[in-house]
């Protein structure tokens, strides 16, 4: 007798209960053999005043079944509420976010019938650290973080990917050109982890071309990865290109636990109709069924489907005329799977899957670097909006060793010989440089800007990194 694998179940708010009804008896009937603890998530959870949305006992159930198969939940409206997803994937560590977009043609319409790509996200860095501030009346801010060892593991991810599923080729896109930083160090360690993969394919493209090409000619690509924001948003368009966002599914993998979800939103407006398309939980619930090796089954109710499919037995968001045969409900649509089990489809090409899911992914240890303070940008919020007359007065403002260098205005140098047609906010970084400073002597030019009245609102020390700056430059 087969052990039953422990996994954690949340039916989620809008189609979610419908849809994980449906999911959980196609997976059933292929197999899948599951002990399911089920924990509510979601905006009746939010509503009660957990703002992460899950409460303690739904932490404890999936970080002791380390699986969580999850439908999607509603967010409230407004603020102080952080996304469920996000928080569970960063408080997880569920560092690998990877969505399949293969197209179903012609059974599903789309422009691109060869296309099938990979999107593998970085899951838990970037901007979606969610670290956001108002400094001024006018500027709002957010933190982009990029690390190595974050970096690391889901380019290593990646290549794992591609080598364990036969993939011939690796691609990165980033924005390197203008954030010669962050995006320059997912660059960086791309190409270098990428010479250990050298039987795969390995190039490297600016997001905005990569996205456009990804758009008309995604037959190009095979396995993608990407910052965090670039893959949520590409990921997206990649799922709907392929035919619709609403069979896409969703595994987020971390070293101790995982989770496995539909792509799409709650969609509110669709509940307790019978309508929802249940394929892109479902397809997470396939990862699931591959991560926990219970492959058979992941294999036979994946096939089933695609002879579905081909039979021309669609829900409502996918059924054509000419194409499709039956439009089918949710409930309806998951009976004629069940009814398919043990079938294979003869016009698309079939799925066998032969290994999990998960290898051992370890970021090296970060050398460390010699760190010398070479400056410090101070922030201000000031009204005055004339640049020569604010760089008269900080640089009337002496202090040892540092001297002002450059004023800038969202990042645009506006002082010295700034131009005239150059717009300017009430946000302003004065970069101070000097040799031999100390802590003590960035500090107290801090305080000597306060004392002569300005409203110092944020300060970033400017570093060398074995003799390499560790900032960027100035525009203009």
């Amino acid at each position: 007798m087969k052990v039953k694998k422990q996994i954690t179940v949340a039916h989620g708010d809008g189609i979610g209960p419908e849809i994980m009804t449906a999911v959980l008896r196609m997976i059933k009937a292929a197999g899948a053999e599951l002990e399911i603890e089920e924990v509510e998530i979601g905006e009746k959870v939010y509503e009660r005043g957990v703002t992460a949305g899950m409460d303690r006992t739904a932490w404890d159930s999936i970080r002791r079944t380390k699986v969580f198969l999850k439908a999607p939940i509603t967010t409230p409206q407004g603020g102080g509420y952080k996304s469920l997803n996000v928080t569970t994937r960063k408080a997880l560590g569920l560092y690998a976010n990877v969505r399949p977009c293969p197209s179903f043609s012609p059974f599903v319409d789309t422009l691109h019938p060869d296309m099938d790509v990979v999107i593998i996200r970085e899951n838990e860095e970037d901007l979606y650290a969610g670290i956001e501030h108002r400094q001024t009346d006018d500027v709002y801010q957010c933190l982009k973080l990029i690390s190595r060892p974050g970096t690391e593991k889901i380019v290593r991810y990646a290549f794992e990917y591609a080598r364990h599923h036969n993939r011939k080729k690796v691609t990165c896109f980033v924005k390197d050109n203008i954030m010669k930083l962050t995006d320059g160090l997912f660059s960086k360690i791309f190409q270098e982890i990428g010479e250990e993969y050298p039987e795969i394919e390995k190039e490297n493209w600016i997001v905005d071309i990569g996205a456009a090409k990804l758009a008309d000619t995604p037959e190009m690509f095979d396995v993608i990865v990407m910052p965090n924001l670039y893959g949520d948003i590409l990921s997206d368009v990649a799922a709907q290109i392929a035919g619709s966002v609403g069979m896409a599914g969703s595994a987020n993998i971390g070293e101790h636990c995982a989770m496995f979800e539909a792509i799409h939103g709650s969609a509110p407006r669709r509940a307790g109709q019978n309508l929802a398309n249940p394929s892109g939980l479902l397809h997470g619930a396939i990862m699931m069924l591959v991560h926990i090796g219970q492959t058979e089954a992941a294999a036979a109710v994946h096939n089933a489907w695609l002879r579905t499919i081909e039979d021309g037995i669609h829900t409502y968001d996918l059924y054509k005329e000419g194409v499709s045969k039956q439009k089918a409900g949710t409930q309806e649509f998951a009976d004629a799977v069940i009814a398919r089990i043990g079938q294979i489809p003869t016009a698309l090409k079939p799925v066998s899957y032969s290994t999990g899911s998960s290898w051992k992914i370890a970021a090296a240890e970060t050398k460390p670097a010699k760190k010398e303070l070479a400056g410090i940008d101070i922030f201000l919020h000031w009204k005055g909006g004339n640049p020569d007359e604010l760089g008269r007065k900080v640089s009337a403002i002496k202090s040892e060793n540092l001297g002002l260098s450059v004023i800038t205005n969202r990042g645009v140098k506006v002082y010295p010989d700034g131009l005239p047609e150059t717009f300017c906010t009430d946000h302003w970084r004065c970069r101070f440089l000097g040799d031999g400073i100390t802590p003590e002597q960035a500090a107290e030019l801090y305080v000597k800007l306060i004392q002569h009245g300005f409203d110092c609102i944020k300060t970033e020390n400017l570093y060398l990194f074995d003799g390499i700056p560790g900032f960027s430059a100035v525009h203009g």
